[in-house]
């Protein structure tokens, strides 16, 4: 997998914890940066 796939993953992993743990605002940064990684 490239750097960009695997950055992906863990912040996908990581926007799933700060969902779980009630964290909005970082799940929602968390999901601006997965599309950042998305579209390269």
């Amino acid at each position: 997998m490239s750097t960009l796939q695997i950055q992906y993953e863990i912040i996908k992993s990581n926007g799933i914890t700060f969902m779980k743990n009630g964290q909005i605002s970082a799940y929602l940064k968390a999901l601006v940066k997965m599309n950042k990684y998305k579209k390269f």
